[in-house]
C-alpha cells in the first residue's frame, strides 16, 4: 500500500533534513582552526517479510527469493573525521600544531565530563592573568599539566618533542616545562561540547598519555596552526547529492498521496 511509501519517504526526509544540518556546520566551520569534520552514516529499517525466501511451494521447490519490502531509513550515527589539517604559519608566541596523531588537554569546568578535562586539536594558546598558557577561545580553558611562564622571559622555543624552554634577552634560559599529548582507543566515540573540544566517553575509551614525537604520537610545530580539514568541495557535493535525494523523497510522497486519492475516488 501507498502508506508505507509515505512512511518510508518520510523517514528518508528526516534523515536528509539531519545530514544538511551536518553538511552545514562543516561548510560553517571552515576557517575554524582545528576543526573536524563530520559525516552521516546511514542505515535501513525494519522489513515486512511478504514471503520468506527458501520456503518449500506447491510444486515442492524452494523459494529462490522472497518478498521484503523496507521501512526506511534513519541515522545511524555521526563520525568525525580526524584527518590532520593544513598547518599554516601563525606569528602567535605560543602558536604550535600538532604534526600527526594525538591532542591536547585542558581543564574545563566540572561537569562537562567525568574526568573533568577535555581534549582539543587546536594550538592557539595564549597567556592567562595568572600567566598559564590557556586555548584562546571564549572559555580560556587551561593547558594541563599548566606550563607557567615566568615573568622575565623575553622568547619561547617550543621543541617537537613538546619541551618548552624560555630565554631572557640575552638568550640565557630562565625557565621550561613540558607539554604532553594524550590519545583515545576509538577517537570515533568521543563527545563533542564546542569550543574545539572533546570530552572521553565509554566509547572512546579511557584517554592514554604520551610524549610528542614519540611513538604513535605526533611531533609539535611551533608557529603553526592547524587549520580545519573541511574539504569544500567535498561538502558542496554532498549538499548537492542531499538536496536532490531529499527532491526525490519528496516526490515519493506525492506519488504515494495520488495513488491514496486514485484509491479514494474508486467509490464515485
Amino acid at each position: 500500500m501507498a502508506i508505507l511509501a509515505l512512511h518510508s519517504a518520510s523517514s528518508g526526509l528526516s534523515s536528509l533534513s539531519t545530514k544538511l544540518d551536518v553538511v552545514a556546520n562543516n561548510l560553517a566551520n571552515m576557517n575554524t582552526g582545528g576543526f573536524k569534520a563530520s559525516r552521516v552514516n546511514f542505515e535501513d529499517l525494519l522489513y515486512q517479510q511478504k514471503a520468506q525466501p527458501g520456503v518449500e511451494n506447491a510444486a515442492g521447490t524452494t523459494r529462490p527469493h522472497g518478498i521484503q519490502v523496507g521501512l526506511g531509513t534513519r541515522v545511524s550515527g555521526t563520525q568525525i573525521d580526524f584527518t590532520k589539517g593544513q598547518p599554516t604559519a601563525d606569528t602567535g608566541k605560543f602558536a604550535v600544531a600538532i604534526d600527526g596523531e594525538g591532542f591536547f588537554r585542558v581543564k574545563i569546568v566540572d561537569g562537562l565530563s567525568r574526568d573533568g578535562f577535555g581534549y582539543t586539536r587546536s594550538g592557539n594558546f595564549v597567556l592567562n592573568s595568572e600567566r598559564e598558557l590557556v586555548l584562546g577561545t571564549s572559555e580560556g580553558p587551561r593547558l594541563e599539566p599548566p606550563v607557567q611562564v615566568p615573568d622575565e622571559y623575553d622568547s619561547v622555543e617550543i621543541k617537537p618533542t613538546g619541551q618548552v624552554v624560555f630565554r631572557n634577552q640575552n638568550g640565557v634560559e630562565v625557565g621550561s616545562a613540558e607539554i604532553q599529548m594524550f590519545q583515545f582507543p576509538n577517537a570515533s566515540g568521543v563527545k563533542q561540547i564546542g569550543g574545539n573540544i572533546y570530552v572521553e566517553t565509554d566509547a572512546s575509551g579511557a584517554t592514554f598519555e604520551g610524549t610528542p614525537g614519540e611513538g604513535s604520537f605526533g611531533k609539535l610545530l611551533h608557529g603553526f596552526l592547524e587549520g580545519s580539514n573541511v574539504n569544500p568541495t567535498n561538502e558542496l557535493i554532498d549538499l548537492i547529492t542531499t538536496q536532490r535525494a531529499f527532491e526525490l523523497n519528496s516526490q515519493t510522497i506525492q506519488a504515494a498521496d495520488e495513488t491514496l486519492q486514485v484509491i479514494s475516488n474508486l467509490r464515485r
